[in-house]
């Protein structure tokens, strides 16, 4: 499942710091002071809830939607109409 935002280049660059730091073994406190760290804490956790979400539906929807079949009544006015 796929659930994208797109990230300005300050958010980018905090998140790079964050996983720099862990990668190195310290600490991401010293990020959240960065002015782009909230704005990026917000969209994930909106991603988060995307998720939550799609994963309730049990059902990955298209863009576009989904067509149900056609009903008989439907289906008589169709034959009816032309």
């Amino acid at each position: 499942m796929r659930i994208s935002n797109s990230f300005s280049e300050g958010e980018i660059q905090v998140l790079e710091f964050i996983l720099q730091t862990l990668l190195r073994g310290g600490t991401p406190s010293m990020a959240t002071r960065n002015k782009d760290f909230a704005s990026l804490y917000r969209k994930v956790v909106t991603m988060k809830k995307r998720v939550a979400v799609k994963k309730e539906r049990g059902v990955d929807e298209s863009s576009v939607g989904t067509i149900d079949a056609i009903d008989e009544d439907d289906d008589e006015l169709q034959q009816q109409v032309g």
